[in-house]
């Protein structure tokens, strides 16, 4: 992930990062360096509101006007004053001028700990977020210092307007490099933005509630924000099974001038939002999961639309993502690019229910590399309830949009490709194509092709775009291990079956012959 040039000291950044080697697992930097960055956050935010309340009280043009020191004192430390415009209130041994102050002190791991659990003290609604990890930690005090030493540069002060800004996107630059150097445990909570990106674009969440039960870092919920052109005309809700990454979540979301209940749960096993129907689901699950407790879904669970598997979860996960949405919702999600075939009876049998009951609205193959996670080649799926032309949207219950964008993407490093923006507009505009009643369609050979649902049926269900849109049906290497071992296994059965017969017939034939 890169951010806006005026972040202009990224290594320096991930320098201060890099003090911790040795000391911390890379893996978990970014459970140190994060929670800095937001305690720095919460810090401003306090800050200006207070030099604003100071200046009414002080100004005699102000309604808040008051010579009397005392009562503008009172103002001042009112907690209302700030909870009014959704800032939190700092105690002072945890604001940033107070930490920098200590900063060179062999006590400031404590100091910094001490924040955290005042702050949480001081505002209930943060309780969980802020860890005390830092005394206990190996860090060295000087590597600790010289952390804070970079978040007290001017362009995250508090005098700098726009430092709160600077803050969310540092910790969005953050979490992209976490997430590059830690490869595959990297892409546990974090996203790729261009996919983030083309997911959004193809939603178009405008107003209504946005759901994402793999929710990782938040970047889905960010984007989808600042794709929408009314603020806060979108609620979030997010649920994720590991403890910090939730933490790393609502500490993003409330970066970014947001709010986002994001609760903590295996959202397969244990739902934490059973009654709720979105009008946008969008997510990017893990991919094939094995052994994830099939045996205890219950066949009443109403989010059934047929058997799950142990062998795979993605199935379950695309029958959860079908429960959640609204009548006229829709869900886009990453998924393995084995899905789009798989010929497991349990999966085969919700893909064929999915296709049969007119759910699925458009498949996209993407480029191999796009994700920190490597060898895994994916697609998006959409599915959505908005296609019987009743709504803004025009009739499509017999047809499947297919998009081939394999060929997209460029090199942005050794490892891993991006989606350009003129790509990412491309494909959202095909898809807004297909489906708005206000636009004209048109297949084009080798990219996209609308195709029938009995076309579909009579390629056994198949959703791989490459069938259709006229170029090669699957590569090779787009098959999972498991699935190409068993189709190669069962071919080379029915070889040697063959085999055996011709043996048999042979023997009839020489027989005959005597």
């Amino acid at each position: 992930m890169t951010v806006k040039a005026d972040i202009d000291f990224q290594k320096d950044l991930f320098d201060a990062a890099n003090k911790m080697r040795g000391s911390v697992a890379p893996s978990d930097y970014k459970h140190y360096v994060l929670p800095l960055i937001f305690l720095r956050y919460l810090s401003n935010k306090y800050e200006l509101r207070r030099l604003t309340l100071e200046q009414m009280v002080t100004d005699p043009s102000s309604d808040w006007y008051t010579e009397d020191k005392e009562t503008q004192s009172i103002i001042i430390e009112d907690r209302d004053q700030y909870m009014s415009e959704n800032v939190f209130f700092v105690p002072e041994e945890a604001r940033w001028s107070f930490i920098m102050q200590q900063a060179k002190q062999p006590n400031i791991k404590e100091i910094i700990d001490n924040a955290m659990k005042r702050i949480e003290e001081e505002n209930p609604e943060l309780e969980g977020m802020l860890p005390r990890i830092y005394q206990g930690s190996n860090i060295p005090v000087e590597n600790v210092s010289g952390l804070i030493e970079i978040f007290s540069r001017d362009a995250f002060s508090a005098n700098n307007r726009g430092s709160v800004d600077v803050l969310g996107r540092t910790y969005e630059y953050f979490i992209g490099s976490f997430a590059s150097s830690e490869g595959n445990r990297g892409g546990e909570f974090f996203t790729p933005s261009s996919i983030v990106k083309l997911l959004v674009a193809m939603l178009e969440p405008i107003e209504g509630k946005v759901f994402d039960p793999a929710c990782g870092s938040g970047g889905m919920f960010i984007q989808s924000e600042e794709y929408a052109p009314r603020k806060h005309a979108l609620s979030f809700y997010g649920q994720e099974n590991v403890t910090t990454t939730v933490r790393l979540g609502k500490m993003n979301v409330l970066l970014h001038g947001m709010n986002a209940d994001i609760r903590l749960g295996d959202s397969l096993l244990n739902d934490q939002f059973p009654d709720l129907k979105a009008d946008y689901v969008i997510a990017n699950p893990p991919f094939n999961q094995k052994d994830w407790g099939a045996e205890r879904i219950s066949k009443k669970d109403p989010r059934l639309i047929g058997a799950v598997t142990n062998s795979n979860a993605n199935y379950m996960w695309m029958q959860h993502f079908l429960y959640h949405l609204s009548e006229k919702g829709t869900a886009g999600f990453v998924m393995a690019n084995g899905a789009m075939t798989t010929s497991v009876s349990e999966e085969k049998e919700i893909r064929q229910r999915l296709v049969d009951g007119s759910y699925i609205d458009c498949i996209v193959q993407l480029p191999e590399k796009l994700f920190f996670t490597t060898g895994i080649p994916c697609c998006l799926f959409f599915l959505s309830k908005n296609r019987d032309g009743k709504g803004e949207y025009r009739e499509r219950l017999n047809d499947i949009l297919f998009i081939d964008a394999r060929k997209m993407g460029i090199l942005v490093s050794r490892k891993q490709k991006a989606l350009m923006k003129e790509e990412i507009d491309k494909i959202a505009a095909t898809y807004h194509s297909f489906k708005n009643k206000d636009k004209d369609y048109l297949d084009i050979a080798g990219f996209c092709k609308v195709t029938s649902l009995e076309a579909i049926k009579e390629n056994e269900y198949k959703l791989t775009p490459g069938v259709y849109v006229g170029t090669e049906a699957i590569e090779g290497d787009d098959l999972p291990f498991e699935e190409k071992m068993s189709e190669l296994t069962q071919l080379l059965l029915e070889q040697f079956a063959e085999s055996n017969r011709l043996q048999r017939k042979i023997k009839e034939d020489l027989v005959g012959l005597i």
